[in-house]
């Protein structure tokens, strides 16, 4: 007898201790829970031929962005195919079966509109609808995410099992489409709802962070430890959130601290947390901190990922790191591999690495040996289709903020003051970032020079 799931549709099981696994593998996936593979595990340990939990398990490969991952997904693929021949499957199923082949073919953005059938046909599907919002995050679609929740958010009131975790991402959904005051709102009533809502808490501190409110920011995150301490590694993305807000505030030590002892405290290799160390190491440098040795294991992981052809936003995290570094070998071998992908042209990811990978990635390049007039010029080409490359505002902000510095030490000054005006204006809210440039800016202009080494006060600053 089918067992039903903790929304209310039938499971094709008949084993209740593997549907009771899969029900804790959904919420572990809507909580960032470190467990929730070990529960998909369970599941399937229990059911063999539990058709949507080995579906699951390729999509979940998929969303950890690494190449040797692919080839299990794509096994994962082979055997619910075999399953479906031997037990047949129902529409559910077989839509999520779909998604899961359209992604392994190079089409993620096919694959989130099929299992947008699934919330069409199960609007209240809250693993359909998280695994959407994952994906068209990933592609860089903040509108598509927002659309996605919006077309079935009636479907999750307060008596539906994942009611929070829904309003934690339409909360993020509203701050990547600009509507700061809904987000704030809707993420607060998540995370009252659900206190372990992390990507409540996280679009909360995203919508600080946009408005450069650090001080709020920073006791919204500390306040609420808990809330992610159950995490997978989304908690050092979390305690990334943290440190960009010390930062803005100047607090150079205790950045350090964090990047140290919280963001890159266990040095792995996964994408987001080499991003989260990347991103934050190139933002101190921007600011005229020495960071030391600690590009070192940085480069040394992303060396190992230059041939993934996974990620843009991967390989721009990896570029970072390894010109960081200054490891001229790798950084060829990575933009050599992006060029051949942009010029490919068969995949939803070649189509973003053609109009906003291989730009950005030289762009990068430029900047580490002093070309800043090339860095500028490469990053303001690829700045249109940036989204495109995935992440959030928060995360896609380090290229903005080395565009700036690019235009800044190149003397390109109207040009630095016309982005921080623009930055301004969409931010709603100054930080520390543009406040300091700003002022270097007003002092360079008021003398009349041509570049920032002109002005001895600006000098001096960087």
């Amino acid at each position: 007898m089918p067992q039903p799931d903790l929304f209310g549709y039938d499971l094709a099981v008949s084993d209740r201790a593997a549907s009771l696994a899969w029900n804790r593998t959904v919420l572990g996936f809507l909580t960032h829970s470190a467990d929730a593979a070990d529960h998909l595990q369970q599941a399937i340990s229990r059911e063999p031929d539990f058709l949507l939990a080995t579906v699951a398990r390729g999509l979940f490969c998929l969303l950890l962005g690494r190449r040797e991952l692919v080839e299990t997904a794509r096994e994962a693929h082979r055997t619910a195919l075999s399953q479906r021949q031997r037990n047949g499957a129902g529409p559910r199923e077989t839509l999520y079966l779909d998604s899961l082949g359209l992604w392994l073919q190079g089409r993620p953005l096919a694959a989130a509109a099929r299992l947008e059938e699934v919330l069409t046909r199960f609007p209240a599907d809250a693993l359909a609808l998280k695994l959407v919002h994952a994906i068209r995050f990933m592609m860089g679609d903040a509108k598509g995410m927002r659309a996605s929740i919006e077309r079935v958010l009636p479907h999750y009131g307060e008596d539906h099992p994942a009611h929070g975790y829904v309003l934690g991402c339409h909360a993020f959904a509203l701050e990547e489409t600009g509507d700061l005051a809904a987000a704030e709102a809707a993420g607060r009533r998540a995370v009252a709802h659900s206190p372990d809502d992390a990507w409540g808490i996280h679009a909360v501190a995203h919508v600080h962070e946009m408005r450069g409110e650090r001080e709020r920011g920073i006791a919204w995150l500390t306040g609420r430890p808990q809330g992610w301490a159950h995490c997978n590694n989304f908690r050092y993305h979390m305690w990334w959130h943290l440190a960009l807000m010390h930062l803005d505030r100047g607090e150079i030590d205790e950045v350090l601290a964090l990047y140290d002892s919280r963001v890159r405290h266990e040095h792995t290799d996964d994408y987001r947390d080499i991003s989260n160390g990347a991103s934050l190491l190139a933002r101190l440098e921007i600011e005229g901190v020495d960071v030391g040795e600690r590009w070192h294991e940085l480069a040394e992981l992303s060396a190992g990922r230059t041939e993934d052809d996974c990620l843009v936003f991967a390989d721009l995290h990896y570029m970072l790191s390894l010109v960081g570094d200054r490891r001229e070998e790798a950084v060829e071998k990575l933009l050599r591999q992006l060029k051949q992908r942009g010029a490919r042209g068969e995949s939803d990811m070649d189509t973003v690495t053609a109009s906003a990978g291989v730009q950005s990635a030289e762009a990068l390049h430029a900047y580490q040996h002093g070309n800043y007039g090339a860095a500028f010029r490469g990053l303001a080409a690829a700045r249109p289709n940036l989204q495109s490359v995935g992440g959030s505002h928060a995360q896609r902000d380090v290229f903005e903020q080395l565009m700036i510095e690019a235009a800044m030490r190149a003397g390109l000054l109207e040009d630095a003051r016309t982005l921080l005006d623009e930055r301004l204006e969409r931010r709603g809210g100054s930080d520390g970032f543009a406040s300091r440039r700003l002022a270097m800016l007003a002092g360079a202009l008021n003398d009349g020079s041509n570049s920032l080494a002109e002005s001895s006060s600006v000098a001096h600053v960087l």
